[in-house]
């Protein structure tokens, strides 16, 4: 029996990167996950893989009706949903506030708070029937970016600080029915997208520059992968974590340690 055994799960952004690794550690932990997700290949791909343990929907967050479809999927499929896992989300390269000209910093900023925080709150707001039923969960994807500057740009950590608020403000007023908790995801190798209208002036790193570069910002020296993040994921699902609600787990390397160094 594992942790999760017979929990049914939404993870939206499930398709790749941390949230894929979710994906797969739930199903190993006796979860039903359905998955919502922009790209049609790696759903496939995600179907290929896991075969009937997993469910998807080919949708995008920005729009409630889509938000709204995977939890009805899910609900109809399983009979109910336990658990909602805020996981999507888009980069903006690093790129300083005063490089963006006016011009493309308002495609840019819609482009990244439409996913990263819209997004959140449109999942939130199409699950909460269900999650109401089931005195469920939802678990935020935030990032060290939410408490500290330089994990991106100014838009991301933007973003980021705002997931943050939400978290906070939807574990106070969604008590005591549905609780509200994050994990806060350090520096990982995985395939974030940057946002479309940044692309031009992106030049991405090489993997073993980008290991380097994490490795440089936390007091653990490691880049981390995807499954270094899946357990904090799978404590906040469980019934394990009954008396956490508000609260962020850290999985960053130690970033709160880091001092002046």
């Amino acid at each position: 029996m594992g942790w999760l055994q017979d929990k049914a799960v939404l993870i939206t952004g499930g398709a790749s990167g941390i949230g894929r690794a979710v994906v797969k550690r739930f199903i190993q932990e006796g979860a039903k996950v359905c998955v919502l997700d922009i790209s049609e290949s790696k759903l496939q791909s995600l179907n290929d893989e896991f075969g009937s343990d997993v469910i998807s929907v080919c949708g995008d967050v920005r729009y409630f009706e889509d938000n709204q479809k995977a939890v009805s999927l899910a609900a109809r499929t399983f009979g109910k949903l336990d658990t909602l896992v805020l996981n999507a989300g888009i980069f903006d390269g690093f790129k300083k506030f005063t490089d963006i000209s006016p011009q493309v910093l308002e495609g840019a900023y819609d482009e990244i708070l439409d996913i990263n925080v819209k997004g959140y709150l449109l999942g939130v707001k199409a699950a909460i029937p269900e999650l109401l039923k089931s005195k469920g969960t939802v678990i935020f994807s935030v990032s060290g970016a939410s408490f500290y500057p330089d994990g991106g740009g100014v838009l991301y950590t933007a973003s980021k600080h705002a997931e943050l608020g939400l978290m906070r403000q939807m574990a106070f007023e969604l008590a005591p029915d549905i609780r509200v908790n994050g994990v806060a995801l350090g520096g990982t190798i995985t395939e974030l997208s940057v946002a479309p209208s940044l692309r031009p002036y992106y030049s991405a790193p090489s993997v073993d520059d980008k290991k380097e570069s994490i490795r440089n910002r936390n007091p653990l020296k490691m880049f981390m992968e995807p499954e270094h993040h899946v357990a904090s994921y799978v404590l906040l699902a469980s019934d394990q974590s009954l008396a956490m609600t508000g609260e962020v787990i850290s999985s960053d390397g130690g970033l709160s340690v880091r001092g002046l160094s």
